[in-house]
């Protein structure tokens, strides 16, 4: 076959491409004759938006309020339990208690007012966009507005233990208060984001 005869079929090949409607190939696909390719319906099927109706923000909201339950100030609470029948444990929670609450104390005080401003700028924003009808922003407040009474909650307590508040034979009842405080925060916050969640998930299923 000759150069212009193979030029000339790859050219009816191109037109026929053409030819297909876009909606005939699939939602999603490389519509190749016109040049265009739909990637952003590639990666919106990949990535949901949708957040409530996607596993993984609920993976990750049950990951980061266990997470919050488990650490006290920085103190797993397998070593607290442990703490009260070993004194070897017990050193051990002292030491890691002190240096956690130094270290948090240390960036309140020396980032205190950026942390602030900048924690206030993502939640007016996220608030912002949550009342446009944003699913990803009211998914995000979710997370955010509940950490912060937790947040709070533990800058209080490190003050305390800077001022000596609590004694060495008071560590264990304290922070398994505390840690029994921010599971009650975090069962609520799961409560009301499942409630909304499937609410959402209703509501746009019935649109």
């Amino acid at each position: 076959m000759s150069l212009a005869c193979q030029r000339k079929d790859r050219a009816s090949r191109w037109q026929l491409v053409d030819a297909v409607p876009t909606g005939a190939l699939g939602r999603g696909a490389f519509t190749v004759g016109n040049g265009f390719l739909q990637w952003y319906d590639i990666l919106f099927e990949l990535i949901d938006f949708r957040s409530f109706s996607n596993l993984w923000y609920w993976l990750a909201l049950s990951v980061i309020w266990s997470s919050a339950s488990h650490w006290v100030l920085g103190v797993p609470y397998d070593l607290i339990r442990r703490a009260r029948r070993s004194e070897e444990a017990q050193r051990d929670l002292e030491d890691l208690l002190r240096v956690n609450v130094h270290r948090l104390l240390f960036y309140t005080r020396g980032a205190g007012v950026l942390s602030v401003a900048g924690m206030a700028f993502v939640l007016s924003a996220m608030v912002v966009l949550a009342v446009m009808g944003i699913e990803f922003a009211q998914a995000v407040l979710c997370i955010l507005l509940p950490m912060l009474p937790v947040l709070a909650l533990r800058i209080r307590l490190a003050l305390q233990f800077e001022r000596g508040a609590h004694g060495s034979a008071d560590l264990d009842r304290v922070l398994s208060r505390h840690r029994a405080t921010v599971q009650v925060i975090g069962m609520c916050a799961i409560f009301f984001t499942a409630l909304f969640g499937m609410y959402q998930n209703l509501r746009l299923g019935a649109l």
